[in-house]
C-alpha cells in the first residue's frame, strides 16, 4: 500500500500537474489528496467521458494530465478515447479501478467489466499496467509509461486494485452558491440566419488571439471552409466533447476561448454546463448553434425546442446568457458576453442546412491538435 503522495510527487516531477475524473471508492484516498494537494490542480467531472475531454483541453494548453475513474466508467470513455485521443494523438495517464476483479467479491454490476477491463483498454490501443502498490515501483513504472506515451502519443492505463492507497482525509471547501447571472433575450421573433453566416460573424468579431473549438460535424467543416487558422480546433468525433475540451483549455490559458457547440452535442453532454459553471472560467464564451436537427446525419429532429439552454446555463452558474435568432442579436450578445465576466453562453437559434459541396478539413487531426497547442502555449 502506498500514500497518494508517493505517486503524485514523482508524477509531478515528470510534469503531471492536472488531474480530473469521477470518484470511485477505491480511488477515494487518491482523489482526496489530489483535491487538497498544492502541487496539482483537480477538476471534478460530471462523467468519465467529460473528464477525458477536459484533460484533452488541458493538454492542448500545455499541461500533462491524469484522468481517474471507476472501471465501469470505461464505457463512458470509449467514444472520446477512440474518436478524440486516438485520431488527435492526445495522451493522458488513465487510472481506473478494478471493481469486479475475478476472485474478489464485489457488486453484481461490476462482474462483466471486471473481467474485461484490461482487454477493453488494449482494444482501445491503451497500453496498461497494474497500479503500483509499493513506493519503490512507482518511478520505474512512470518512466516506462513516459517512454510508451512518447512513442505512441496515446493514453496509458493504470489499473488500481482495492486497498492500493492509504486513507486520506477530504479537505475540500464547499463552494458558495453563486447569484443568478445576467440574461438577455435578443430575439427578433423569427430566425433570420444560419450556421455558416454565424460562423463568419464569429471570425469577424473575435481577435486573432482567440482560441475557437468547433464541435464535430458540419460546424467544424464550415469553420474550416470559411477560414483555416492555427487558433481553430476542429473536432471530428467525440460528439458532446467540445464543451469539456473548451473548459480544459480555458482553465489553463489567459487567451479568450470560444466553444462552438451544436444543440445535439450540447444535449449529449448537458452535465458539462454544470462543470463549466462551477469552475467559472472568466475567459470562456460558449455558443450553442441550435438548428433543432442533427444536420450532419440527415436532419433528424433533436429535442432542443423543449430546452431553454440560456436558463439552464444560468442555473448551472454561468455569469451571462443570451438567446438570439439573428446576426444582429448574436453580435450584440457576443459584445455583452465580453463585457461580463465569464463563463457566458449564447443560445443562437439558426436555420438548418449548409452550403452545397461542403468539404472537410484537409489537415490530419494530429496536425490540427499540435498546431492549436502551439498557438495556445506560445508566449
Amino acid at each position: 500500500m502506498i500514500s497518494a503522495d508517493d505517486f503524485i510527487i514523482p508524477a509531478h516531477k515528470l510534469g503531471y500537474d492536472f488531474y480530473t475524473g469521477v470518484p470511485c471508492s477505491f480511488l477515494t484516498p487518491f482523489i482526496n489528496r489530489a483535491i487538497s494537494s498544492q502541487q496539482i490542480d483537480y477538476v471534478g467531472a460530471a462523467s468519465e467521458g467529460e473528464a477525458i475531454a477536459i484533460a484533452a483541453g488541458a493538454w492542448l494548453a500545455g499541461r500533462k494530465t491524469v484522468v481517474m475513474c471507476q472501471n465501469s466508467g470505461l464505457g463512458n470513455c470509449v467514444n472520446p478515447i477512440t474518436s478524440l485521443n486516438y485520431p488527435f494523438r492526445i495522451p493522458t495517464l488513465l487510472i481506473t479501478t478494478w471493481r469486479g476483479q475475478p476472485g474478489v467479491k464485489d457488486e453484481p454490476q461490476h462482474e462483466l467489466m471486471g473481467q474485461i477491463s484490461q482487454s477493453l483498454m488494449e482494444l482501445m490501443r491503451i497500453r496498461c499496467m497494474a497500479f503500483p502498490r509499493t513506493p519503490e515501483k512507482i518511478v520505474e513504472l512512470l518512466d516506462a509509461a513516459e517512454l510508451i506515451i512518447e512513442e505512441n502519443k496515446l493514453p496509458f492505463g493504470l489499473i488500481m486494485k482495492k486497498g492500493s492507497v492509504k486513507a486520506e482525509k477530504l479537505d475540500q471547501l464547499i463552494p458558495n452558491v453563486k447569484e443568478v447571472g445576467l440574461y438577455k433575450d435578443l430575439q427578433a421573433g423569427f430566425i433570420k440566419t444560419n450556421r455558416y453566416k454565424t460562423l463568419e460573424k464569429v471570425i469577424e468579431i473575435t481577435s486573432d488571439e482567440t482560441a475557437i473549438i468547433a464541435t464535430t460535424g458540419k460546424c467544424g467543416r464550415e469553420l474550416f471552409t470559411i477560414a483555416d487558422r492555427p487558433q481553430h480546433m476542429y473536432q471530428v468525433g467525440s460528439m458532446g466533447g467540445a464543451s469539456g475540451m473548451g473548459l480544459g483549455v480555458a482553465l489553463n490559458t489567459d487567451k479568450s476561448v470560444v466553444i462552438l457547440d451544436g444543440d445535439g452535442a450540447a444535449l449529449m453532454k448537458m452535465g458539462s454546463l454544470a462543470t463549466i459553471g462551477a469552475n467559472s472560467p472568466k475567459n470562456l464564451i460558449h455558443v450553442i448553434l441550435d438548428n433543432g436537427v442533427h444536420d450532419s446525419t440527415g436532419g433528424q429532429a433533436t429535442v432542443s425546442p423543449h430546452v431553454n439552454f440560456s436558463q439552464v446555463a444560468l442555473a448551472c452558474g454561468y455569469r451571462f446568457a443570451a438567446t438570439t435568432d439573428s446576426l444582429m442579436g448574436f453580435t450584440d450578445a457576443f459584445s455583452e458576453a465580453r463585457k461580463n465576466k465569464g463563463p457566458a453562453l449564447i443560445h443562437a437559434k439558426i436555420s438548418p442546412g449548409s452550403i452545397e459541396g461542403l468539404g472537410r478539413p484537409t489537415l490530419k487531426p494530429e496536425d490540427v491538435a499540435r498546431r492549436f497547442k502551439a498557438f495556445i502555449t506560445k508566449t
